[in-house]
């Protein structure tokens, strides 16, 4: 096992924050393609690797940017998201078998946070978008989503301008369900309240 050159890896998940103000400067394809082959060693069963994903950079922002604002519900000005320096979408198959749609949903979420992680190790920031428009067969065909593909994300990616403060999380403890007894129907319905002593 080894250990990360940086950042302890707790660190880095704690560090990270969703980035919507992006500066100018360019991100290099070689960078976003070295932090992809990080992203797909994001576990999946079977290795069945069921995500492609599509680079929008330099004019090809354009394309994205004409695409969103036919397709969104309220006024969109182009310039905003040619202006940012990178868009990657992420897409699965869509798999008619439930268990297994659910399987690679599940990993393709899991190689987005990859990527966003190995990103912020790098200085970039990112944020991940499922806006209404992201489902309409309009965006879908006019960025070049094909039939029986489901869009997992739509990440807008560049060196932040600024970046936000933490916002604080619900203690895992405050969810956390401990069984320690045989009676299950005890521990789940249980109204006693408990907390876990480090």
């Amino acid at each position: 096992m080894t250990q990360s050159s940086r950042f302890p890896i707790a660190h880095l998940i704690k560090d990270r924050r969703t980035v919507k103000r992006f500066k100018k400067d360019p991100v290099s394809t070689e960078l976003l393609c070295e932090l992809l082959n990080v992203a797909v060693w994001a576990p999946n069963h079977g290795l069945r690797e069921p995500w492609r994903f599509m680079l929008f950079i330099d004019e090809g922002k354009q394309v994205l940017g004409e695409a969103i604002v036919q397709s969104a519900m309220k006024k969109r000005d182009p310039q905003m998201y040619i202006d940012i320096p990178a868009h990657l979408l992420v897409v699965i198959n869509e798999d008619s078998r439930q268990r297994e749609w659910e399987e690679d949903y599940a990993a393709a979420s899991t190689l987005v946070q990859n990527f966003q992680l190995a990103a912020w190790e790098r200085g970039l920031g990112c944020v991940w978008k499922t806006e209404p428009f992201t489902f309409t067969p309009q965006f879908r065909k006019a960025v070049g989503v094909r039939p029986g593909e489901k869009l997992v994300a739509l990440l807008h990616i560049g060196y932040p301008d600024k970046i936000p403060a933490a916002r604080p999380r619900t203690q895992a403890e405050d969810k956390l369900t401990v069984i320690r007894s045989s009676d299950l129907t005890e521990a789940l319905y249980s109204d006693v309240q408990f907390s876990v002593k480090s």
